[in-house]
């Protein structure tokens, strides 16, 4: 018999509340790929294998975009988040239960100005095998790869529309190979490390659909400072309890 998921809630600002578990949770990459992405309040979204919700969550916090449709192959994934989305009485975030590779039936195809994704890191087979099916999907390129993810960006993009994506910086000629592959140009790039003295551990990148060739190399990120977290890092949290956000993925 399968053990049934135990939930939680945990707080973020404005009293929104998300719903997590220990196969569907979130970290720090989460926070600063919603941030990264900034949509506008009339922009139409999709957060591509969205887990439990939480960028979806944070833009509608942040920047309250037109619609978020939330994708996840997994169902108790999407479970968690319409319990959020009904907790929260939340009317613009549509989860959607599918496959990204095939996308759903009624997809709004070339018409989003913003796409998201915080994707699976590791390649198939790559680093320690996490210990549950939810993990290995959400961690290892089990059921999409990045070129996967980028293919359906593209098709949900309008032209012009940005997508946005974080990865490890081992990933990132692997990221724009298959953005430019796509039809994707990559515009805009932020590495983020711990300290100036540390290497980065992970990237940001925006892509246009359709764009012309030239990327800008933004500012680092820096995500601690002189004492505690960086200013910027704060800022970005926006006051939540930032000792329960910094769990990066391994």
């Amino acid at each position: 018999m399968h053990k049934l998921p135990e939930y939680s809630f945990e707080k973020l600002r404005n009293e929104v509340e998300i719903c997590v578990s220990d196969e569907h949770k979130f970290g720090t990459d989460a926070f600063l790929l919603a941030d990264f992405a900034a949509p506008r309040h009339k922009d139409m979204v999709c957060d591509l294998g969205t887990g439990c919700g939480i960028i979806p969550l944070l833009m509608q916090i942040s920047f309250a975009p037109k619609i978020i449709y939330c994708v996840d192959i997994q169902k108790q994934a999407i479970e968690q988040l319409n319990i959020s989305v009904e907790r929260n009485k939340l009317e613009n975030i549509v989860p959607v239960c599918a496959d990204l590779k095939i996308l759903w039936q009624g997809a709004p195809i070339g018409q989003l100005d913003v796409v998201t994704c915080n994707p699976p890191y590791k390649s198939d087979g790559a680093g320690l095998q996490s210990l549950s099916e939810a993990q290995r999907i959400a961690r290892h390129e089990i059921l999409c790869n990045i070129s996967d993810v980028c293919r359906a960006a593209e098709r949900l993009l309008k032209f012009g529309g940005r997508f946005c994506i974080c990865n490890r910086p081992e990933r990132l000629a692997d990221v724009v190979s298959a953005m430019k592959d796509n039809n994707i140009e990559p515009k805009s790039l932020r590495f983020v490390s711990k300290t100036p003295a540390d290497p980065p551990w992970l990237f940001l990148i925006e892509g246009k659909k359709g764009g012309k060739p030239f990327m800008k190399v933004l500012p680092q990120l820096y995500i601690n400072g002189s004492e505690g977290f960086s200013e910027e890092l704060l800022q970005i949290y926006g006051g939540g309890k930032t000792n329960d956000y910094q769990r990066e993925k391994e």
